[in-house]
């Protein structure tokens, strides 16, 4: 998996995320459309995200922009955790 194909299946995640959150916007998306993700500010990124698009793009089913203004850093959710290392062979 490349650079662009991780931070598009990241930024799907957290859409995911914010739909479950907030599922009034999930109303404002027909079925079966196809989700552009955008990262404002990337535009190597967005122009990578809309060419994939259009790729897989089918005749009648709507386009949706969805462009992420700001996201907050990703953090662990671990609140504890142990490490055990075993030594070489």
């Amino acid at each position: 998996m490349n650079i662009m194909e991780r931070k598009n299946t990241d930024l799907i995640k957290e859409f995911n995320r914010y739909i479950r959150e907030h599922p009034e916007f999930a109303n404002s998306i027909s079925d079966n459309a196809i989700v552009i993700m955008q990262l404002e500010g990337d535009e190597e990124f967005n122009k990578w995200a809309l060419e994939l698009a259009k790729s897989h793009a089918e005749k009648g089913k709507d386009l949706i922009y969805v462009r992420i203004k700001r996201i907050k850093p990703i953090r662990s959710r671990i609140q504890e955790l142990e490490v055990q290392q075993q030594a070489a062979y």
